[in-house]
Order: C-alpha cells, then sequence, then structure tokens
C-alpha cells in the first residue's frame, strides 16, 4: 500500500486481563509496517507489555476500567451488574481525556479495542469488539435490551470492526454474528500476536498453564492449579499472567515459573506444549487456533461470555471445557484425552484485517 503521509494512529485496548492488548499486536504490527506511527494508550501492564513486544512506541498513560469479578461464584454475576454506573462514568471520564488529549498528540485516526469512551468528534473513530449479541445469562429479553444499549454506544464511533470471521459461526458463534449488524460494521477476520508462528501441535508434551483475566479470579484459578500440579508426573510451564503476582517461595523441579511474558517468550513454550490449560476468553482462543493447539477451557466464573463461548467450543468438538469449582487435573486430562479437538474452517480469517485497515487508512 503506498503511503503519500504517514498518520498518528492511537491504539488503546481494554484492560480486562492481558487479551484485548494481546490482540491489537497485529493491529499495532501492521499499522508500523506501513510507516505510521503508531501511540499506545493503557494502564501501567498493558504499557509494560507493550514496551517489551514492539521497540520505540510512543505511549500514554489512559486508566482502565478495573473491573473485577467476585471470589464467590454464585455472586459474581450480580457483582458485574453492580459496576454498571462506575463503568458509565469510566466511559464518560475517558472520553473527556481524549478531548483533553488529542490535540498534543496530533492524532489523525484512533482504534479503540472495547473502550466506548475513545472516540472522538472530529478525529476517525473505530471500535473492535468480538460481542455484538452480549451473553448476560438472564434470558433472551434481558440480552435483547442490552444489545440495544450496546450499539448506542458502538453507533458513537465512526465504524465498527468485528473481530471474526464474516461466515457463521466462525469463532465466536452468535456472539459475534447477530442478525442485526451496527451502523458501519465490517468483519476484519480474527487476530493474534502469533499471526504467521507455525507450530507442531503433534510434539511436544509439556503442561502449559496460561492464566489471564481480572482479579480476584485469576488469583484463585492460579491457587487452584499451582496445588494441582504439584503431583504431575511431567513438565509443567506455568505462566500467571500478571507482573503483580507474589511469586511462589518454592518451586518444585518439575515446574518452569513466569509471571508475564511476550509474544516472542511465549511462542517456543506454546511449540512445546502437548496442551494447554486456560481461561476460554476471546483473545486467548485465537491464539490457540492459529497455533493449532489443544486445550482444556476453564470459563472465568460470572463472565458469561466465556461461559458461552466454553460451552459452544465444547459442543462443537474444537476445545475440551470444565468448570473452576471442582476442577482436577488429572481427570480433565484424563478425560479430554477422548476428545476429538476438531479443526475450525478458518483459512484466510487472519489476514483479512489488512484490507480493512487499508481501506480506512486511504480515507483518512
Amino acid at each position: 500500500m503506498a503511503i503519500h503521509k504517514a498518520k498518528n494512529i492511537l491504539v488503546a485496548p481494554l484492560d480486562w486481563g492481558l487479551g484485548h492488548t494481546t490482540r491489537c499486536v497485529p493491529i499495532i504490527r501492521y499499522l508500523r509496517s506501513l510507516g505510521h506511527q503508531v501511540i499506545f494508550a493503557g494502564n501501567e501492564w498493558q504499557r509494560s507489555f507493550t514496551r517489551a513486544t514492539f521497540v520505540n512506541i510512543p505511549n500514554v498513560d489512559l486508566e482502565g476500567y478495573n473491573i473485577s469479578y467476585s471470589k464467590w461464584n454464585r455472586f459474581a454475576q450480580a457483582g458485574v451488574l453492580s459496576q454498571l454506573p462506575g463503568l458509565h462514568k469510566r466511559i464518560t471520564d475517558e472520553h473527556k481525556w481524549l478531548a483533553q488529549t488529542a490535540h498534543g498528540l496530533k492524532l489523525d485516526g484512533i482504534v479503540s479495542d472495547n473502550r466506548y469512551g475513545i472516540f472522538h468528534e472530529d478525529i476517525p473513530s473505530v471500535i473492535m469488539t468480538h460481542q455484538l449479541q452480549v451473553q448476560t445469562g438472564m434470558g433472551n429479553l434481558m440480552d435483547r435490551m442490552v444489545q440495544k444499549i450496546h450499539y448506542k454506544y458502538l453507533d458513537r464511533f465512526d465504524a465498527t470492526w468485528v473481530v471474526d470471521s464474516p461466515v457463521s459461526p466462525g469463532l465466536g458463534g452468535i456472539l459475534s454474528h447477530a442478525p442485526i449488524l451496527p451502523k458501519e460494521s465490517r468483519y476484519i477476520g480474527l487476530l493474534s500476536q502469533f499471526e504467521g508462528v507455525e507450530t507442531d501441535n503433534t510434539k511436544g508434551d509439556d503442561l502449559l498453564i496460561l492464566l489471564s483475566g481480572p482479579e480476584p479470579q485469576r488469583t484463585d484459578l492460579s491457587r487452584i492449579l499451582w496445588q494441582e500440579v504439584q503431583g504431575y508426573n511431567g513438565k509443567v510451564i506455568f505462566v500467571e499472567g500478571s507482573n503483580s503476582a507474589v511469586a511462589h517461595a518454592s518451586i518444585p523441579k518439575h515446574i518452569t515459573y513466569y509471571k508475564l511474558l511476550a509474544n516472542e517468550q511465549l511462542v517456543p513454550l506454546l511449540a512445546g506444549a502437548g496442551i494447554v490449560i486456560c481461561r476460554s476468553g476471546y483473545s486467548t482462543l485465537m491464539d490457540l487456533v492459529a497455533l493449532h493447539k489443544k486445550a482444556i477451557l476453564i470459563p472465568t466464573p460470572g463472565q458469561t461470555e466465556q461461559k458461552y463461548l466454553g460451552k459452544h467450543l465444547h459442543e462443537t468438538g474444537v476445545f475440551y471445557t470444565t468448570r473452576q469449582i471442582g476442577f482436577h487435573l488429572n481427570d480433565a486430562l484424563k478425560e479430554s484425552e477422548h476428545f476429538p479437538y476438531n479443526s475450525l474452517s478458518l483459512k484466510g480469517a487472519y489476514s483479512v484485517y489488512k484490507q480493512v485497515i487499508d481501506d480506512w487508512l486511504q480515507a483518512l
């Protein structure tokens, strides 16, 4: 693509776990490969990950939404709903932040990943999402009401980029394939920080544990899995997914422990993994599919999107899914041995975004 003038593009992902940040990696990489200047906006640990992934990337501090999930599973869903007023305030505050900051950054375009206040009336702004039909877990009527509110937020942007293949069910199923689409929407395919990386899922026998997601549920699952792998008869790679995690005082010889890794550090670990244990977050799923890896999914309690994705992909034979409550490693591994692990027909899905970005840049 010929460039007439380098553009300044702000990229601002949501902070619910690391997934929204990692799936922006191919977006940032492609924009920079075209000669454009990318300015990354995020909280401290998001910016730390991005600095470790990209050399000399300008960044600005943007406070996160700081959503948390109740440590008591049966109250998790209600806990998220109770935080909605705070979310609305945070969206309002980040919109004010952008209005005050945009001129100094000399922005030509904005890419928001699920941050609903990061749009500007005078600067072309797009929002990325994979959730068109939000799963509330409270019935179809509530789902439709929430979708209506959701679309009002999406329509504040000049365009919505839907992160999935346009052909249903894609990866996201009904989440990303609603009967009615937002205004000016376009499917951009799948996004993975490991785009173009080749691994052989027939090789390697390591058990790789990749933790992610909001607190306190990330820590709760970490405790469960750490206890379970103590007696595991094999090599374990344990990645906390958080720089703030408290390192264990004693680490058995069969366990290699990390807090947080950049994508190039994760590649050899994934290549050597016979099976991965992780959450059913959408970005994690896109990475697993891109690398053709087998996985045991443990949806975050109270996160209805992850529960839906886990159930959907288990029923279609793509990934084995189990619950966090009562999880036992040996049982899960034994049951997953007989799971089909079907491949998804998503040829070319990981390159669609390039044409979408090209068209958007031409219009700036």
